[in-house]
């Protein structure tokens, strides 16, 4: 237990971080989840790293260039040895690329990042080239999501294997002590790291969900820092002259899904309780869901002022943020006459679904937005339910009409955005998504978005992208974005922490305070 605030603990080089999102594995492909990528980051690294703008730069991989459209030459850090002694090789990053999109009951695949290179060329054993099908400019970036693990390590091990430790062998800075899965981790100092030597000599990496505990857990002394901090409590936070605050507007977008495509919808019915045919087939229903929702309310009432209300999918400063697109104005009179429009004068009734644990007061504005969609007559039930249920009755059985949730670009362009959210679903080209089913489909819409994900200029790139996000978010809401969150974090005095446009919390980020 770390020692009470105020006193010098005994061993002044540990650290103890409380996060709260839930991590599910030790094993870094099992999970194209943040908080899985978060833990695991401390073990092993990947081929170019996420600087604090989310720019790539140099990480297992020292280089890269462009041979021409559709080749990438990487060239690997030489002198990199996994913490069994062995030394790491391209033939490493060839296993990866077997391994990542191929893991046993995977809820969601990482071949999203590897599957548009078609063909791995290893030139030497500290150079390798990338072939792909078509251009693909983001390959540097595609190359931070995901992290490289040894053939001599993984080769045979499963999921359950990484879980124990057994198969937990990186190149990372930290070195797994022991893991216990929806309660923490324990890492040690990897002394052979061949990055900043890390101040910490042992790390402890907890999962408090709960708000309130989590909060309780810094003010006690029982954790030095901890994330998400809810925003009811930082103003009381930043009061105690024993702590302090850190924040920065984000990528993660909350927004809504919207089951815009199917026949008749699982949890949409008339005023008697009946099923009938979907109504949010209609532009004007997404439309009128939209101006219904006041963006601003939620940022001053819930949100504490840490969000920022938007219409589109990037925040401002981020590559892909067009200016042109407004915040939807908050216009309840005219949503209803849009529903009289589409022929549901009386509303209908609807069951409003989302996590009650996973992002920054989630359930709290799931219940303001039923609300607010009252007011024009569309009677809204608030499902909310633990993150783990949420995403299975969603993404596994696709149980849910509209769902309140959330999403995060790894490479700092809204291409995820884009090929998971708007593109029809293809899983062979890793477009589209059971985890967020919105059955939308617009083939010149997918078109548009092939161009913009085959585009190496980048000013040429980012007009493509804003006209993709003009149809898919503005025009046709195929998705309803409501605002970015603002990260908060928040730790004893003695300590600093150096936000990162991602909400992923390491102990890479936090030093003793000078």
């Amino acid at each position: 237990m770390t020692a009470p605030l105020g006193t010098v603990p005994a061993r002044a080089a540990d650290l103890t971080i409380a996060v709260g999102g839930a991590f599910t594995s030790m094993d870094p492909h099992f999970f194209d989840l943040s908080p899985n990528h978060a833990l695991t980051w401390h073990v092993f690294d990947r081929l170019v790293h996420p600087d604090a703008d989310q720019r790539p730069s140099p990480g297992l991989a020292t280089s890269w260039r462009v041979i021409d459209e559709r080749t990438w030459e990487f060239k690997l850090r030489e002198g990199v040895r996994w913490q069994d002694g062995t030394p790491f090789t391209a033939d490493d990053v060839v296993y990866t690329f077997e391994r990542a999109p191929n893991v046993p009951n995977s809820p969601t695949s990482m071949g999203q990042y590897i599957r548009p290179v078609t063909r791995l060329e290893v030139v030497d054993a500290h150079t390798i080239r990338m072939h792909t099908a078509e251009p693909i400019p983001l390959i540097p970036q595609m190359m931070m999501s995901f992290s490289i693990i040894g053939r001599k390590q993984g080769e045979g091990m499963s999921t359950a294997d990484y879980n124990s430790g057994k198969a937990a062998i990186g190149t990372g800075p930290y070195r797994l002590v022991s893991l216990a899965l929806g309660d923490r981790a324990v890492f040690a100092r990897n002394p052979d790291y061949w990055g900043r030597p890390q101040p910490w000599e042992r790390v402890t990496y907890r999962m408090i969900t709960n708000d309130s505990a989590r909060v309780a857990a810094l003010q006690s002394g029982d954790v030095d820092a901890i994330d998400t901090v809810p925003t009811r409590d930082v103003a009381r936070i930043s009061r105690d002259n024993r702590l302090t605050v850190a924040s920065r507007p984000g990528l993660r977008l909350i927004y809504l899904y919207v089951d815009a495509n199917r026949p008749v919808s699982p949890l949409v019915t008339d005023r008697d309780g009946k099923p009938i045919p979907n109504p949010m087939r209609d532009v004007r229903v997404r439309q009128a869901l939209s101006i219904a929702i006041n963006r601003e309310g939620i940022q001053r009432q819930i949100m504490e002022g840490y969000s920022k209300p938007t219409g589109q999918a990037q925040p401002e400063g981020a590559m892909g943020y067009d200016p042109s697109i407004p915040v939807p104005a908050y216009e309840p009179d005219r949503a209803k006459r849009l529903l009289a429009e589409a022929g549901y004068p009386d509303g209908f009734n609807i069951t409003l679904s989302g996590p009650n644990d996973r992002y920054v007061n989630d359930d709290s504005i799931a219940q303001a937005i039923a609300q607010m969609w009252a007011r024009i007559g569309v009677r809204t039930q608030v499902a909310t339910t633990p993150a783990s249920v949420f995403f299975t009755a969603g993404g596994v059985r696709d149980e849910h009409s509209i769902a309140l949730t959330g999403w995060s670009t790894s490479t700092g362009e809204p291409d995820t955005h884009l090929s998971l959210m708007l593109a029809t679903p293809e899983p062979e080209r890793g477009r589209g998504t059971r985890l967020r089913p919105s059955h939308y489909s617009n083939t010149s819409l997918d078109r548009l978005i092939d161009r913009a994900l085959t585009t190496i200029d980048q000013e040429a790139r980012e007009k493509l992208y804003f006209e993709a996000i003009r149809i898919g978010y503005q025009q046709e809401l195929a998705v309803i974005p409501i605002h970015h969150q603002v990260n908060i974090w928040a730790m004893r005095k003695g300590i600093s922490y150096t936000p990162q446009l991602s909400e992923q919390t390491r102990a890479m980020e936090f030093a003793p305070a000078r």
